[in-house]
């Protein structure tokens, strides 16, 4: 009779969604960060009542991203292993 230890659940790891999300809202928040500092116009502004809104709205993603990183790192998803079907069999002999 072999000694069964327990079973240690694995973690997502990349194919977490929330790390997903989170290299889409933070590659969006570079994108606008970049147009709100160095390309912004002094049209852009008239139209945005004199606020760089590409700046603070990528600055929001940025933070919201990390957010969602250290979500993941805070509390990590656990795929449970599946070993019941291979000791079903021995059980049964």
């Amino acid at each position: 009779m072999a000694t069964e230890s327990p079973a240690k659940p694995n973690k997502a790891g990349a194919f977490d969604i929330r790390l997903i999300i989170a290299l889409l809202i933070g590659v969006y928040g570079i994108v606008l960060t970049v147009l709100g500092i160095g390309f912004t116009t002094q049209a852009d502004l008239d139209k945005a009542a004199g606020v760089r809104i590409n700046l603070w709205a990528g600055l929001g993603m940025l933070v919201v991203g990390l957010l969602f990183v250290l979500w993941v790192r805070l509390r990590p998803l656990l795929v449970p292993t599946d070993e019941s079907a291979g000791e079903s069999t021995e059980d049964s002999e």
